[in-house]
């Protein structure tokens, strides 16, 4: 049995279901019956920092390998018959999987047969298969791929930064894990890891594009079952205030330096409120935005290029402002960021700033509605926030120059930053 509502926004002439299935399954769809094509999520709160938990009507924890949400994701998509690739090149879907911090994520776009690709989906993520040998074969093919991952630029300078800030949280850690932590990986523990996290009470499932939604919640109540599965409770990581270092540095094969700037934040509550990350946003926009000045003396200067950008890192237990981006001279980039954010502080924001930073982000959260992909990931991110997909408006249209000001005093302190540079080999 589903339960549904429909979500309205006036303002933006779009609607939404929500629903939820007897089995606590979390249900989002977006009907856009002008579009050609339809995109499909079924996912489960489950990521690389879960390597500790408990079920509600437990008390002691559980402990996990580093890298067994993503370990579990790859082997997901075998049975015994094949493959589910090979069941999606029999219908032209384009299908896919990824596992971040926080979720696991498998996914399909079609502009035909949605309900022969989406009963492929219901049913390879619900029906895992394991065996010790496929399982050690997998160990070989991870342990390659975090091996290439160990010598890919981009990744090694993120992840030597969050390496640089947290020193116990496992944000730190690679999504992949490291070779040893995957070789503790067994067939068991991935059967039990499945049983638990991908109960339907902590899965979700999120579609939209040219499908019609009560079909699509009749045919997951067709293949969905009743049981409803227990609650799972993610583990809180002690991680201290302080950084582990300021400085790391790596020398990879890049034409140009790469650096990472982050700021790490204090986690009072296990989550940031849509306020906190919006008004964080906001106040990123301000500082480094395509329109501030700081982008502007940047770019004129030859320190920084269009590869130049920010972001209000965050989730479960950790939160950071993080500046990125390719610069000759990375460590004076860093001082500009830092020196900007001490004017800012003492001489004001802008009013005018304030607003233009405040339309621009509210103008791309406009246009969204547009892509039906980004509208899936949107929904995605509404069912694992818990907010609701146009609750952004109100959030966006309420927030003051004074509640970016307070943000400004209170965050991006020097004394909690770090700097990651990837130099050229010599």
């Amino acid at each position: 049995m589903i339960e549904k509502k429909l979500i309205k926004c006036e303002t933006l002439g779009e609607s939404y279901i929500e629903a939820t299935h007897s089995s606590g399954l979390k249900i989002y769809i977006m009907s856009k019956p002008d579009y050609s094509s339809a995109h499909a999520i079924f996912g489960t709160k489950y990521g690389s920092i879960d390597t500790k938990f408990r079920l509600a009507d437990t008390d002691e924890f559980t402990l996990i390998p580093e890298g067994t949400a993503h370990f579990l994701e790859h082997k997901l998509f075998e049975s015994e018959d094949g493959n589910a690739f090979e069941r999606y090149a029999k219908t032209g879907a384009y299908a896919n999987a990824y596992t971040s911090f926080d979720r696991t994520c498998y996914l399909f776009s079609c502009t035909s047969q949605f309900e022969e690709n989406f009963d492929i989906l219901l049913d390879f993520v619900r029906h895992p298969f394991f065996t010790a040998e496929t399982v050690q074969k997998e160990q070989g093919i991870i342990g390659q791929e975090i091996r290439m991952y160990d010598d890919e630029p981009n990744w090694r300078v993120c992840f030597n930064l969050l390496s640089a800030l947290y020193s116990r949280h496992p944000v730190r850690i690679d999504i992949a894990g490291t070779t040893e932590s995957i070789a503790e990986i067994t067939a068991d523990m991935l059967f039990e890891c499945h049983r638990n996290f991908y109960n339907m009470s902590n899965m979700f499932i999120c579609v939209a594009g040219n499908i019609d939604a009560d079909a699509v919640l009749d045919q997951i109540d067709r293949q969905i079952d009743d049981q409803k599965g227990c609650e799972v409770i993610r583990g809180l990581h002690d991680e201290p205030r302080e950084i582990n270092t300021p400085y790391v540095e790596q020398r990879l094969a890049v034409a140009k330096p790469l650096f990472n700037l982050g700021f790490k934040e204090a986690c009072d509550a296990p989550e940031k409120t849509l306020k906190e990350r919006i008004v964080t946003a906001i106040l990123l926009e301000i500082i480094s935005g395509k329109s501030s000045l700081l982008y502007e003396r940047l770019i004129n200067e030859g320190l920084i290029n269009e590869s130049f950008d920010s972001e209000y890192f965050n989730g479960f237990g950790y939160a950071a402002e993080i500046f990125d981006g390719e610069s000759s001279e990375p460590q004076r980039v860093a001082d500009e960021i830092k020196a900007e954010i001490k004017r800012l502080r003492r001489e004001g924001i802008d009013p005018d700033a304030f607003t233009c930073a405040k339309n621009s982000l509210y103008g791309q959260m406009v246009m969204q509605y547009n892509v039906i992909d980004r509208i899936v990931s949107d929904l995605v991110a509404t069912a694992m926030s818990g907010d609701g997909l146009f609750d952004e408006m109100d959030v966006f249209a309420a927030i003051t120059l004074d509640d970016v000001t307070e943000c400004l005093n209170t965050q991006l302190n020097e004394e909690y930053s770090a700097l990651s540079v990837i130099l050229p080999t010599e």
